[in-house]
Formats: structure tokens, C-alpha cells, sequence
């Protein structure tokens, strides 16, 4: 990742949540445009409409999705003890809601908006759009993912300021809700399973381990008590006793008697009404899923064989340099050979998860006095490193990145998987760093939740090829900021080029053109030198996230596209710092957007 919400949020990434509105008991949670054309006297009526309609959006989605706003650190206090409702009459008032905000935004006259304001338009239409045609597919059906779900509710404790009495009672209260949260989500598997709509056995089958990791004979053997253990030395004995005994007495009675029953249900059920295919066109109407889902992550109208040639002509073209850093280093032997030499010889590993993550930690290090050759904007906030936790390591792509929160209480956070540190080869480490801290997801999102004259739902929302092709692109940077000197570390820049080609093509191939989970990894392994460990957890997370994958490579051409047509038209006058500026100055945007801001940033030159 890169940018994640947090999976476990109804265990989906696609769709951004939003909430049911009564229009009647409607209480503003904070206003979405308090920076924009409300301050100006001479406002437009439909100015004043649309932005109206903007706050309610914003609103709603927190209030659907309370986790988002813990998250965030927004939200008023009653959201933070709260879990998104996962029912299927949930999601059918999601529908009604997209209809009623699409209606409003249909009422307001485009032409008199602001030009600001037309983005802010075009952006949250297509968000509620996108929203609607999601719950009309009923792919919200299967909730659950080998990544994300009811089954890693215990790590959102870790998004949780927990270091007030008051933060530990909104905890204690989400744990008193899990019963509840599992009891909608059994009930919309249930009705997946009617309906046809199941996902893969083959992810599916990871999923028991994870639950029966969450049971417990005591309740102080549950991991939901592990931020019980050691509660904040400020607060009184009292207050410390009274809060571990009532999370005992919740985990005992509540949380863990739900989670019997859910395992019950998924081991005994679910897992064997799953399907033995694992692309989208085995499921009803998988076909026009897919293109929803080429058309979510990428902002385009890419088909799958469009996007399908394009990888194999990316693969091809990083094979040719892959060859070249092969003779340069006088390596004697096939293709496959080198590729098994990288992946099995001592040299390229850490013998301990302490030394990978010191040498995880050395790399961020050397990279942060870089960033001013090539940005003349750098966030305020901070980032750190830190290790995926054990319970998901596994199963869990090498690294991810965790955004700040709101409130600036919360730091930046890149994590890193120390999970069987033999498959972790050096020669990742800075290429991985680049794309998950700074110049990469750190830096580009850090600095879009500080661009306070945009609305919230652009500051704190964003658009998968927009963030994940400036991560990759940042990876190229990598060689402005003097890093792979080695040529294994260059090699394994193009491994990691490689990696996203190869998404191009198997992504398409399982989803839309009848590939096996097998074909799908052997076709990486032919191609790519990442351990078989983490091609397998690749493959698996594109098969539970279809779509997603795609956008890092599309993204990162478009960029290198324009980059390369502004160096070509400015000449000498060309500045790489302001390129940047332009490029992350609007926040996440679609890349027809991207285009148009650096089409005139160019023309404002002549």
C-alpha cells in the first residue's frame, strides 16, 4: 500500500463508505468547506448549494463509517464507540443515500459554480456514482478478505488514541458491539452465499487460523486485552482496576462467545460454499464488476485486453534492463538461474527480523536529507517505521504505509514485514522505502492532508492511481536521490518495475481471461526475482481485490509521461521541485485532472 483505509472497514478497499441521512435529526459533525467560497460575500447561489450538499456528504460518511473517523481523528465522541452497520439493510440505505445526494448535486446549476468548485463537483459525483454502481453489483456481499475483516477488529485498537479514561470507554463500547458486528456480517454472508456472490476458497482458507487466533480460554489470553494489560501511569488505581475489570468481563462475555459462534459458522459454511475460481468472471455478472473496478482504481475507460498488452510490453521492456544488470555483474547462467541465486543465496538476507528492521530503519534515515533537491514543499508531520504486527505478517503483502491522523496526534507510519526475514532480500529494502515513506506515500499524503483551502473529502479520500502511481514513480526517484549504487539494489528497483508490470498482466488474466490462481504465480516467478512467499501473497491479494493492482503502473506512466512532456517543451527552463509542486498541489486526483494541471503549468510558460 500504500494509502490504506483501514482494511478491516467492512474488510473492503474499493468503495469509499458513506452514511444514511435524515434530514430531520441532522447535526453538522464540522463543515467540509469551511476553507472555500462560504467566506466570500459575492458567492454564487449555486456556490452555496453545492457546498451544502458537500458537508452533508462528508458527514455522512463518517457517520457510516465511524472507524474512518476514529481514524481521522474527526468526528463527534459518540462515533468512536461505534461500528460501521455491515447488514445488508445497511448497505441498501447506502443506496438510498447515493440516489438522494446524486438528485441534490443534479439540482445545482454547473455553470454557475466557481471553477474550484466545478472540480470539487466532478470529484464528489463521481465518488457517489462510483458508490452506487458498487452496492447495485452486490460485490458488498462478500465482506470479508484474507487481509481485512471482522477477523482483524483487534488491531484497530492501535488507531485508537487510547491514553484517556474517556478513549478506553469508547473501546470497551466497540467491544461490546463486536457480537452485534459479527451477527451483520454472518447475515450478509448468508445472503452471498443465495445469491452465487462468494469469494475464493483459495483466500478464504487462510482465514480460520486468523480467527482461531482471536479465541482464548481467559479472557486475559485474548489479544483484545492486550492494550488492557498496561493501562497510562496517570490514571488513578481505581480508574485502572475498574477499566481492566470491565474489559475482562466484556471479552469474556461478549467478545469471545461471538467469535465461537462466527468460526463456527465460517469454518462449517462459508468456507465450503466458497468457490474453487478466483477471477470476477466466474461470479454473476463478474464481467461488468471488473470494469467497475478497472474504472475505480484507474480513472479511465481501460478495457482488460488493453491493460492486459500493456503489461506484457511493460515486462518486456524492464526484461531488456533486467538482462543488461545480468551481464554487468558476469553472472553465468540463464535468466531463472539468476533469479533463483537472488532468491536463495545467503548474501541477499538478514539472519534475524532485528537486524531487517534496523536496516528498514538505517535506510528511512538516508533518505529524508534527499527530499530537498527535488521538493520545495515538504509536510509538517513526521513519519516513523514499524513492524507489521505478527497476527497478519503472514498473510500480509512486505510492507504498507499508515497515514497521519487529522488531528496531527498521530504520526505517519510505515510498516514493514519482519515475518520469515530469509525471504526478505536486501536489495528491496531502499526501493521499498522510497514508495512507502518519502518521496512516496508519506510525502505525498502527508502533504494533501495539509492543503487546507481543499475540502475534507479531497484532503482525507483519494483516488488509487493518483497515490499509488506517484508511490511507484517515486521509486525512479530513487535514482535522483543517489540510491541503488549496487547494481543488485538497481536490479531490484526493476524487480520491483517488474512486480507491477507483472500485476498488469495477471491481474487481467485471472479476472477476465480464465487464468488459474497457479498460472497467475508461476507467470511471476518466471518474470520476477521476490521470494515465492510473497508472490503467493500477491497473487492472493489480487485475487481478493480485484482491479486495485492496476493502478500503480498506470498511474506511474502517466506521470513519467508528463514529466517527460515538460522536460521536452520547457528545455532549460524545466524545474523538477516545481513539476512536483504541480503534480501533488491539487492533492489525489483522476489523471485526466493531472493532465489538465500540467498542461497548464506548461502553456503558462510560453
Amino acid at each position: 500500500m500504500t494509502y490504506k483505509l483501514i482494511s478491516l472497514i467492512c474488510g473492503l478497499s474499493m468503495a469509499v463508505l458513506l452514511s444514511g441521512w435524515d434530514s430531520a435529526n441532522a447535526k453538522p459533525l464540522f463543515s467540509s468547506s469551511q476553507n472555500l467560497n462560504s467566506t466570500n460575500p459575492d458567492i454564487s447561489e449555486a456556490d452555496i448549494e453545492f457546498e451544502a450538499v458537500m458537508d452533508k456528504s462528508w458527514q455522512l460518511e463518517l457517520e457510516f463509517n465511524p472507524e474512518k473517523a476514529t481514524y481521522l481523528g474527526m468526528g463527534n465522541s459518540d462515533l468512536h464507540s461505534q461500528w460501521y452497520d455491515g447488514s445488508p439493510q445497511g448497505w441498501q440505505r447506502q443506496l438510498a443515500t447515493q440516489n438522494e445526494i446524486l438528485a441534490q448535486l443534479n439540482k445545482i446549476d454547473y455553470a454557475n459554480l466557481s471553477s474550484q468548485n466545478r472540480i470539487n463537483y466532478d470529484l464528489l459525483t463521481w465518488q457517489h456514482e462510483m458508490m452506487k454502481r458498487y452496492i447495485e453489483s452486490e460485490a458488498y456481499l462478500m465482506p470479508m478478505s484474507q487481509r481485512g475483516g471482522v477477523q482483524t477488529l483487534d488491531d484497530f485498537a492501535n488507531y485508537m488514541q487510547l491514553d484517556t479514561v474517556e478513549n478506553y470507554q469508547h473501546w470497551l463500547s466497540r467491544l461490546q458491539r463486536i457480537p452485534a458486528l459479527l451477527e451483520q456480517t454472518t447475515e450478509t454472508m448468508k445472503l452471498g452465499m443465495r445469491k452465487g456472490m462468494v469469494p475464493p476458497k483459495a483466500t478464504m482458507n487462510r482465514i480460520p487460523s486468523q480467527l482461531e487466533s482471536l479465541l482464548a480460554d481467559e479472557p486475559t489470553e485474548s489479544r483484545f486485552y492486550a492494550k488492557f494489560e498496561t493501562l497510562p501511569e496517570h490514571f488513578s488505581d481505581d480508574e485502572t482496576k475498574l477499566i481492566q475489570q470491565h474489559a475482562r468481563h466484556i471479552i469474556r462475555d461478549n467478545v469471545l462467545p461471538a467469535y465461537r459462534q462466527f468460526h463456527k459458522f465460517f469454518v462449517e459454511e462459508y468456507l465450503p460454499a466458497s468457490r474453487d475460481t478466483v477471477g470476477l468472471s466466474h461470479l454473476p455478472n463478474g464481467d461488468d464488476l471488473y470494469q467497475l473496478h478497472i474504472s475505480y482504481f484507474t480513472t479511465t475507460d481501460m478495457t482488460p485486453e488493453d491493460i492486459h498488452q500493456l503489461g506484457l510490453q511493460e515486462v518486456a521492456k524492464n526484461r531488456k534492463e533486467m538482462d543488461k544488470i545480468i551481464k554487468e555483474v558476469a553472472f553465468e547462467g540463464t535468466f531463472g538461474e539468476f533469479i533463483k541465486f537472488l532468491r536463495s543465496d545467503p548474501q541477499f538476507f538478514y539472519d534475524s527480523p532485528e537486524a531487517l528492521f534496523n536496516a528498514y530503519l538505517a535506510t528511512s534515515k538516508r533518505l529524508d536529507p534527499e527530499m530537498t533537491k527535488l521538493f520545495s514543499k515538504l509536510p509538517r508531520m513526521p513519519y516513523g517505521v514499524k513492524a507489521i504486527p505478527d497476527n497478519i505478517a503472514p498473510d500480509t503483502t512486505t510492507a504498507y504505509y499508515s497515514r497521519p491522523s487529522a488531528d496531527g496526534r498521530r504520526a505517519g507510519y510505515y510498516y514493514v514485514n519482519l515475518h520469515e526475514p530469509h525471504t526478505r532480500p536486501k536489495y528491496e529494502i531502499e526501493v521499498l522505502s522510497v514508495h512507502e515513506a518519502v518521496p512516496g506515500h508519506h510525502l505525498q499524503l502527508a502533504l494533501q492532508m495539509e492543503l487546507g483551502e481543499l475540502p475534507y473529502f479531497r484532503r482525507y479520500n483519494g483516488f488509487t492511481v493518483f497515490i499509488e502511481g506517484w508511490g511507484l514513480y517515486s521509486e525512479r526517484l530513487g535514482y535522483d536521490m543517489g540510491l541503488y549504487q549496487d547494481p543488485y539494489s538497481r536490479f531490484g528497483q526493476l524487480t520491483y518495475d517488474m512486480w507491477r508490470s507483472i500485476r498488469l498482466v495477471v491481474d487481467t488474466g485471472m479476472h477476465a481471461m480464465g487464468w488459474t490462481r497457479q498460472e497467475a504465480i508461476d507467470y511471476f516467478l518466471a518474470n520476477a526475482a521476490k521470494s515465492e512467499e510473497d508472490i503467493i501473497n500477491e497473487i492472493d491479494r489480487y485475487i481478493s481485490n480485484p482491479g486495485q493492482a492496476l493502478a500503480y503502473k498506470i498511474g506511474q506512466l502517466k506521470i513519467l509521461e508528463l514529466r517527460e512532456r515538460a522536460t521536452q517543451t520547457l528545455g532549460e527552463e524545466f524545474d523538477i521541485r516545481k513539476f512536483h509542486d504541480v503534480v501533488l498541489g491539487s492533492g489525489s486526483i483522476p489523471l485526466h485532472v493531472l493532465e489538465k494541471n500540467v498542461q497548464q503549468w506548461i502553456d503558462s510558460h510560453n
